[in-house]
């Protein structure tokens, strides 16, 4: 087989733990070669990942400016994506996840007829604005996509009742289990100074639908909880948003037993979340890696498009309650019972092979061909 030409994309700290797997299994393939491009919507987060797992982008578009305003970003990264498209002039396209690199990727492919495999395909939560703009990313994209890596079989049924093609759907885990296992067998150190003997709460928050108000609940939940329970230690890696950072600072900045911190590079954060008793948060993949590592997790959304783990009973959403927050979190605290029934470490996500299923998907297709 001729060797092929395969563009692996990555935008942001997420996309780049969700594909290093892929990429590095890729690498091993003779008949790949294979080319990295940064979009580099989460700049140092973004290099923080790739130099972990040993990976170069070989393409960088820099695309990030402050306070970017969505449509100049999009605008942005379609010209500049458009732009290597026709210089890589590639085989295939790979992108993971669901933000606005990942729409516009798909779209610009679309337009110069490049087939486009998307990691992590089907999440769905049904409400187009919730998470936004996620949830319109993922829908977009779901139309435009020539292989539908789906990491769940809800993901295939989801993709299914929007109508495509079952041909088209492999089921695959997710990524994220592959890399996190990578990394959970090594024992690497968070680098801030904790008290072994108190039990953690890992808390991270900044999605943009709990700007705001919600964050506001969010923040007089967690500062409730740090009143409540001085024997027990908080520790939140704050979000370099300001809409974030200046909040979390103007609540915790005087309570002792909450220590606020940059965000963790990817091998300290799984190392926190090793070190947790449980996990309060809004974020996507903390979803999918903490069941695995047998944490439970508090979630700061009404919805999910990862509603696996909230039927096995390892995850509960709380969106940005203060009572529920305030409930739950205290529940798992004081009650052996309930916190045994969410710590099991079930892992509906994966079991560690899912870059393998993806490659061997690509090969079998260019093989035929």
């Amino acid at each position: 087989m001729n060797k092929k030409n395969i563009l692996c994309i990555v935008g942001t700290r997420p996309e780049a733990i969700k594909m290093a797997p892929v990429i590095l299994a890729l690498k091993n393939e003779p008949w790949a070669n294979i080319r990295v491009l940064a979009t580099a919507q989460h700049r140092h987060m973004l290099d923080q990942v790739l130099k972990f797992f040993n990976i170069e982008a070989d393409i960088d578009l820099d695309i990030m400016r402050p306070n970017q305003a969505l449509t100049k970003l999009t605008a942005r990264l379609l010209l500049g994506i458009e732009d290597v498209l026709l210089a890589e002039k590639p085989d295939a396209v790979l992108i993971q996840g669901d933000t606005t690199s990942v729409m516009s990727v798909g779209l610009a492919c679309f337009y110069h007829h490049i087939p486009f495999g998307h990691v992590e395909a089907g999440l769905r939560t049904w409400d187009i604005k919730n998470p936004f703009p996620e949830e319109a990313n993922r829908m977009i994209v779901g139309k435009l996509t020539s292989w539908h890596f789906a990491p769940t079989e809800s993901s295939r049924q989801n993709l299914l009742r929007e109508g495509v093609l079952d041909t088209n759907i492999i089921v695959t885990g997710n990524t994220v289990i592959d890399a996190l296992l990578m990394t959970a067998e090594k024992d690497f150190d968070i680098g801030i100074d904790l008290d072994k003997d108190k039990r953690l709460v890992l808390v991270t928050s900044h999605r943009r639908e709990n700007f705001g108000e919600p964050f506001h609940n969010i923040c007089r939940a967690l500062h409730t909880l740090a009143e409540q329970n001085p024997d027990v230690q908080f520790l939140y890696p704050v979000h370099p948003n300001p809409n974030v950072k200046d909040v979390a600072h103007e609540f915790f900045d005087t309570c002792a037993n909450v220590y606020l911190c940059e965000p963790l590079d990817y091998a300290s954060f799984v190392a926190a979340m090793k070190l947790a008793y449980f996990i309060i948060s809004d974020s996507g993949g903390i979803q999918e890696e903490a069941p695995a590592l047998g944490k439970p997790v508090l979630v700061l959304r009404d919805e999910t498009e990862r509603p696996e783990a909230v039927e096995h009973g390892v995850v509960k959403l709380v969106g940005s309650n203060y009572e529920l927050i305030v409930n739950e979190a205290q529940q798992l605290l004081d009650n052996k019972d309930v916190y045994h029934n969410m710590a099991r470490g079930i892992s509906p996500y994966g079991d560690g092979h899912a870059a393998e299923r993806i490659l061997n998907v690509l090969k079998g297709y260019f093989h035929d061909r």
